[in-house]
């Protein structure tokens, strides 16, 4: 009989809780269009409405400020698109003559100010990059540098847009987002706060990071992938850019998935609670783990803020691809930190960012744990790590 693979990915999803699934089947069952007026499609309305309901309190949001998407990259994508339009919108109109015509020499209306953090999810820095993107520097220790961040969103062109995460994907630093917020406010920015990686593992609330967008993701939480959401604050701007049924009160038209949207929500009823907890026992894997290592390895973030269950190192000499490779094949699965969406292995834009040495940054490997990990994994990766590394040694001494 195969062996189980002990599982460390829990950045790239989490498994998905017991409690989410059963949820998630009991809506399969039930079925309907919430569009639907008759009483089977009202039904799956209030599903979704009471998940709508628990996902807004968990985040100390309204619920009509709670737009469902497919998941984080959506969620991210609308606040571009929204942005842009906005900008657009509030832009006055080339000035025209007095027979009400306008020069083809007039100044055209200029593109959004949009500052992105070099630390962003692909999601956002290469959707960024098709617009007119300023990038806010970091740090050696992955954290945001700020008084360059202050610099460039004091001479951007108004209105300006930052988008920073919460919590970095590949090494779990967590950023000042207070602070940020601080400077947002200061010079009339809007903020927009990816916490994909952050909800569940430590506390995010609208209202005290103070942000004016905010997106989270359900997969990893333990929720069922395909669904995260975007929200909004109070008085945020939006403007719609897609058309169709008219669901989400406008703002993302299309079918709401409904079992996904509940399975969302009981995620977060089960994450959320012990979630003090349970960062304390993740950071205890963690740190042993780290403690553990073989003397040469290198931690990134270690000496910044980061999420409780997450280690981005590097055995040197180690290509990372080879690693996870040989990893998996020892039943371990985690992954390289810079993993991209088609599975393969490049250069970690982030560890770029931070000064890390390409050599280095290619032996980057990512160790996540969750809700199902248990304290025998440090043992059954660290002795995996060990087979590769003794090999490697071995190599070296050839």
């Amino acid at each position: 009989m195969t062996k189980t693979p002990v599982y460390c990915d829990y950045n790239a999803g989490a498994p998905i809780r017991a409690e989410a699934a059963v949820a998630m089947s009991r809506a399969l069952a039930a079925g309907g269009n919430p569009s639907s007026v008759h009483s089977v499609g009202r039904r799956m309305r209030a599903m979704i409405e009471d998940a709508r309901e628990r996902i807004a309190s968990a985040l100390g949001a309204s619920a009509e400020n709670v737009v469902f998407t497919s998941g984080a990259t959506e969620a991210l994508h609308l606040v571009l698109d929204t942005f842009t339009a906005h900008r657009r919108a509030v832009s006055p109109p080339p000035a025209a003559d007095e027979n009400g015509d306008v020069s083809p020499k007039a100044p055209s209306v200029p593109e959004p100010s949009i500052v992105i953090a070099e630390c962003e999810h692909d999601a956002l820095f290469e959707d960024g990059r098709r617009r007119a993107m300023s990038r806010a520097p970091l740090q050696r220790n992955g954290l945001v540098d700020l008084d360059v961040l202050e610099s460039v969103v004091r001479e951007a062109p108004k209105p300006v847009l930052v988008a920073v995460q919460l919590a970095n994907n590949e090494t779990g630093v967590v950023q000042p987002i207070a602070k940020i917020a601080a400077i947002c406010r200061q010079h009339g920015a809007l903020l927009l706060v990816d916490a994909a990686q952050a909800f569940g593992r430590i506390p995010v609330n609208i209202a005290d990071l103070d942000a004016t967008y905010l997106v989270v993701s359900s997969h990893k939480l333990g929720g069922p992938t395909g669904v995260g959401a975007l929200v909004l604050a109070p008085g945020a701007p939006f403007v719609t850019t897609r058309f169709g049924g008219g669901q989400e009160r406008g703002r993302r038209p299309g079918t709401e998935n409904g079992p996904a949207v509940v399975g969302f929500a009981t995620a977060v009823d089960w994450a959320l609670p012990d979630m003090d907890r349970e960062a304390r026992r993740l950071a205890e894997m963690r740190d042993k783990f780290e403690s553990r290592l073989p003397s040469d390895a290198v931690v990134f973030g270690a000496d910044a803020p980061r999420l409780p269950n997450t280690s981005n190192f590097a055995l040197p000499g180690i290509i990372a691809e080879t690693a996870v490779i040989a990893l998996d094949l020892e039943g371990v699965a985690l992954s390289s930190g810079a993993a991209c969406s088609s599975g393969k292995v490049r250069s970690s834009r982030v560890l770029a960012a931070m000064g890390v040495l390409p050599e280095l940054a290619k032996a980057a490997l990512r160790v996540s744990f969750g809700h199902g990990s248990k304290t025998s994994d440090v043992d059954e990766v660290l002795n995996a790590l060990g087979k590769i590394s003794a090999r490697r040694d071995r190599g070296a001494a050839a």
